[in-house]
């Protein structure tokens, strides 16, 4: 059966002649900003992307087709689609046969960029482990994704609402190579810092590229997490960001807010509580990762075969 594929001109020309392209994911358009910060930085990604030599492929789910790459009018609509479902590897096939619209996580876009032979993915910040999880079991696909398809994840580190430490715990005991790029410490989202020492660094885009070809030829399972601090100059200090977040779980919990509601919850009171502070920090690291990727891209995409 034909996968439902549907390419940007643009974007099935660069694959087709070897150029290197970046997938972006699309919830942090739907569920991840207001309208129009969503737009302006969707747009604003894409042409960081293309400014760094690569070509951006903004994955989402329309009309029962995965669209690999979106047109102007349909990322618009989408960024005004309040209602998009937000989908992982569960609900994929879900939305796909239903024809309803709907915005691809980490996960769902890790398993797109793959079908449609794509291997480096630029976001924000992945899913994990979620605080209380002891209890709550609530754990993102994304860590299981990351150790299951072969594609290269740059992030700004896991959302620093998580459980950090049992984030890298399950991404170590799924095989999932955590890289941070040009420090030792693993970053946390809005900060350089988290306080725990990451597993590998790396201090180029091609030292990373090299990794995941080599990972590759040895037929390992999963993909890599590149893990690149938000510019010092944008960042939110873990000193002043952590009293923020506690806050906003402790509403989080007062309200009853759960399972997949609670990360644009979070984001969104976080957003309040800063005064609109994160979301300036949120922008800049989403196109510093969109930087690395491109890079990383362009050396996967030279390198001999």
């Amino acid at each position: 059966m034909t996968l439902p594929l549907c390419f940007a001109p643009e974007v099935r020309a660069a694959l087709d002649a070897g150029r290197p392209v970046v997938a972006l994911e699309s919830t942090i358009i739907t569920h991840g900003m207001p309208w129009p910060q969503n737009y302006e930085t969707a747009q604003a990604v894409e042409a960081e992307v293309r400014a760094a030599g690569a070509t951006p492929a903004t994955i989402a789910v329309m009309g029962g087709q995965i669209h690999i790459g979106l047109s102007p009018q349909e990322l618009e609509k989408l960024a005004q689609t309040p209602d998009a479902m937000k989908l992982s590897r569960a609900d994929l096939g879900f939305c796909l046969a239903t024809g309803q619209t709907g915005a691809t996580t980490v996960a769902a876009t890790m398993i797109c960029a793959h079908l449609a032979g794509i291997s480096v993915f630029a976001t924000g910040g992945i899913g994990g482990v979620h605080r209380g999880a002891e209890d709550s079991f609530d754990i993102s696909a994304d860590l299981l994704e990351l150790g299951q398809t072969p594609v290269t994840v740059v992030a700004a580190g896991a959302k620093a609402i998580l459980d950090l430490p049992k984030t890298l715990e399950v991404l170590e005991t799924h095989g999932v190579p955590v890289i941070a790029f040009g420090q030792d410490e693993l970053p946390a989202f809005w900060s350089r810092r988290s306080g725990l020492k990451a597993p590998l660094r790396a201090d180029s885009a091609a030292e990373i590229a090299t990794a995941h070809l080599m990972r590759a030829r040895m037929g390992l399972n999963g993909g890599q997490l590149v893990a690149n601090p938000i510019p010092a100059e944008a960042e939110i200090p873990r000193e002043e960001i952590v009293p923020v977040i506690e806050a906003a779980l402790s509403d989080a919990t007062a309200q009853g807010i759960a399972a997949k509601e609670v990360t644009p919850f979070l984001l969104a009171r976080i957003y309040a509580l800063t005064e609109g502070r994160s979301l300036a920090a949120n922008i800049a690291l989403v196109l510093n990762n969109a930087r690395l990727a491109s890079a990383i891209a362009r050396e996967i995409a030279d390198a001999p075969m």
